[in-house]
């Protein structure tokens, strides 16, 4: 990314002023698994991301999410629990991808739904 992006754009990654005020007057908290690094102020009453990648509020873990927005005082390594061997990984909302879920019905499908079974009975104001 050349300099002229990062000082114009705020979407992908931090600007010139995120990354300047992260340099003098905060300190490095720790890192997720997607690469996004987390920092506070040196008074300890802002605290911020600065995303790898593009700015999107849905890359933040759960865990990191809750020290955001001061629900837990300590990073999420000093009071999360281990991870236990059956918990599965967070998968992405896949709304609007090729991976999201059509049902038989949907017309990027087709359109062709199942035939009624008989077994609905619509409502009349008359029969009450």
């Amino acid at each position: 990314m050349g300099i002229l992006a990062k000082i114009f754009t705020w979407w992908d990654g931090a600007t010139i002023g995120t990354s300047l005020y992260s340099w003098r007057k905060g300190k490095a908290v720790g890192e997720d698994s997607a690469g996004n690094r987390y920092f506070q102020s040196t008074d300890g009453k802002r605290r911020w991301v600065i995303y790898n990648g593009a700015n999107d509020a849905s890359r933040v873990p759960p865990e990191w999410h809750g020290w955001l927005h001061g629900t837990h005082d300590g990073t999420p390594d000093e009071y999360l629990p281990p991870v236990r061997g059956f918990e599965a990984a967070p998968t992405p909302n896949m709304t609007g991808t090729e991976a999201a879920y059509l049902p038989s019905g949907a017309i990027a499908r087709g359109g062709r739904r199942q035939r009624g079974t008989g077994d609905y009975e619509a409502w009349s104001p008359d029969l009450s």
